[in-house]
């Protein structure tokens, strides 16, 4: 059975029925079969499961960067179904933030640039949106850095300017693909606890996809996905260590 919450009338996002199929010469590949999933304003949420399970295209559908086979995905409870890809985007910058493994910051523009970029696309005046940036990226200790273009930040630098950019408009949630898995243990370790303080802080619930059972065991819930449905991960307690 595919995991739910029973109060998911107050959920910052809903999973109904989600079903995606591929394509694969003349056979079909269902990679998600029919998930449910609610999640709760400023929950702590791993997804965990093997490597081609489909946790991360389940995180594309979820942020809207994917369209089901057939299912429904509810953002703040408004449907993602049949509306236009601005309307998706729209959708997007007011409600969700993305921090990949790959920080994807545009390298031609300044770390304070990359940050403030949600904001101007929400068309806030470009002096209040940096000065905006400024402040967070100082948050996440790159204040000395703003200038800085991405080429010029270190890996763990250019992916806390990642999570900057990604809570910048204070989204109601934040989905998360292996944000730590391209850094060291140290580097690693400094974001992951970043992303956690800045959950409590902003009240923002954080969707991480995740192959590391240490990092998973951090959150609040922790659910596998395997075979393309999604359950509660067998072993963990709610204290979060494991049984």
């Amino acid at each position: 059975m595919n995991e739910s919450r029973n109060n998911a009338g107050s959920a910052v996002l809903e999973c109904q029925s989600v079903v995606r199929r591929f394509r694969e010469g003349d056979s079909t590949l269902e990679v998600l079969s029919g998930v449910d999933l609610a999640i709760q304003p400023a929950e702590r949420l791993a997804i965990i499961g093997t490597s081609g399970s489909g946790k991360t295209t389940l995180l594309q559908i979820m942020g809207g960067l994917d369209d089901p086979t057939s299912g429904n995905i509810l953002v703040n409870g408004q449907s993602m179904a049949n509306i236009s890809e601005a309307e998706k985007s729209l959708l997007r910058n007011q409600y969700i933030g993305f921090v990949y493994q790959f920080h994807h910051l545009l390298p031609e523009f300044s770390a304070q640039e990359n940050v403030a970029m949600p904001l101007m696309i929400r068309r806030v005046r470009k002096d209040a949106a940096m000065q905006q940036s400024a402040e967070l990226l100082q948050r996440v200790g790159l204040g000395e850095r703003l200038d800085h273009k991405p080429g010029e930040l270190s890996g763990g630098e250019r992916q806390r300017a990642a999570v900057a950019r990604a809570l910048i408009t204070r989204p109601k949630l934040v989905l998360a693909d292996e944000p730590t898995g391209n850094l060291d243990a140290g580097n690693g370790e400094h974001v992951l606890r970043l992303m956690l303080e800045l959950n409590e802080e902003f009240a923002t619930s954080l969707v991480i996809v995740t192959h590391d059972h240490s990092i998973a065991e951090r959150m609040d819930r922790v659910l596998v996905l395997e075979d393309g449905v999604l359950n509660a991960a067998v072993g963990l307690r709610k204290d979060n260590t494991i049984g």
